[in-house]
């Protein structure tokens, strides 16, 4: 019953730029290893300070030469096409992106950034993404909460951004939050997944619900009759939690004593 969460967990220092509130300071990470570089914005609709994080992403992170792992999402597609204006007028160069998804692979072709496939062997130098929510303190983040196209993979999208040397998410204020609430996105083998839902179910009986995410619309439990598959063949299940989540980084190990 092959799983994989759909969240990061960080050992990394980081640098947080917060456009809206540069005197708001952060403590810096409990641990340290990769660099991890966050740019925040100052309301989910507040489309100039989020086009100013994406500048500030490519101008201060982003240099000549780069292998980069290119993020899924709003924030994302902003870096990436700014990062194809400053190609286009030649201030970077020799840059190659590794798609995170087909939306960023289609917006990096017309914004005529070369582009090559991910393998397991590929050396990344910095990697950019949306995330859904940044846990602060531990920096442990959560992706894959966004609507996701039928064939689309989570996981490739999890492996880009933590190969990368170095990485950053573009989040508002809001998504940096010691108060995680909402819930988490986990792969399972879709042969298995009933038989691995009821599992996780019973892990968190009470505090969460367990839902198979579909294709389109809000089908229910089971995912209707049009579930999503992604690219590997896994179902997404949405673990939804009906209180505050606790203790993010210790996911995917307390996962794993359960499912291989």
């Amino acid at each position: 019953m092959a799983f994989a969460g759909s969240f990061l967990s960080q050992s990394t220092k980081f640098q947080l730029n917060i456009l809206c509130n540069p005197r708001r300071k952060i403590p810096p990470a409990r641990s340290s290893g990769r660099k991890m570089m966050l740019t925040a914005t100052a309301s989910r609709m507040d489309l100039p300070r989020l086009a100013e994080a994406a500048k500030l992403t490519v101008d201060t992170y982003i240099k000549s030469g780069m292998v980069l792992g290119l993020g899924s999402g709003r924030a994302s597609g902003m870096v990436i096409q700014y990062l194809g204006q400053q190609l286009q007028e030649g201030a970077l160069k020799d840059i190659v992106g590794l798609p995170t998804s087909v939306s960023s692979a289609s917006e990096a072709a017309k914004a005529g950034i070369p582009l090559d496939q991910y393998a397991d062997s590929s050396q990344i130098d910095f990697s950019f993404d949306d995330a859904d929510i940044i846990e602060e303190g531990t920096l442990n983040a959560i992706i894959g909460r966004q609507t996701l196209q039928d064939g689309e993979s989570i996981l490739q999208e999890k492996s880009i951004v933590k190969a990368a040397c170095n990485r950053a998410f573009i989040v508002t204020e809001e998504q940096y939050t010691r108060d995680l609430h909402g819930s988490i996105p986990v792969l399972v083998n879709s042969v298995n997944w009933m038989e691995t839902a009821e599992e996780i179910d019973d892990l968190f009986l009470g505090d969460a619900e367990v839902w198979r995410r579909p294709t389109i619309g809000h089908a229910g439990p089971t995912g209707g009759d049009f579930p999503l598959v992604t690219s590997e063949g896994h179902n997404v299940l949405d673990v939804i939690f009906t209180s505050p989540i606790l203790d993010l980084g210790t996911w995917p190990m307390f996962l794993l004593r359960y499912y291989y």
